[in-house]
């Protein structure tokens, strides 16, 4: 039944893992990394398409990148956009096992 697009890989590049995502895990809530240019619908399309589950809503954020300083040469550290997935009652994304 899934037809999995090319671009949905271009959508999702990775799952967070963190404290704050695991906890986030037991209210049916999934946190990825993804594509700055991404919008809400695409994630939720990305999402439904490559996982099979139902998403109930989309939360997106950008990080800015930090500014550090590596042997005297200033830098930036890229920008990070993160989506927190809900999803519909009954199911589950366990990004802990990978795909």
């Amino acid at each position: 039944m899934t037809t999995n697009d090319p671009r949905h890989y271009d959508i999702i590049v990775s799952p967070i893992i963190t404290e704050k995502a695991t906890n986030a895990s037991e209210h049916n809530k999934v946190v990825f990394k993804v594509a700055l240019t991404a919008t809400k619908p695409q994630i939720k399309e990305a999402v439904e398409k490559l996982f099979d589950v139902k998403v109930k809503s989309v939360n997106t954020m950008v990080r800015k990148g930090k500014h550090k300083a590596f042997r005297g040469r200033l830098g930036q550290q890229s920008d990070v956009k993160k989506a927190i997935v809900t999803l519909e009652e009954g199911h589950r994304i366990d990004v802990t096992t990978g795909l």
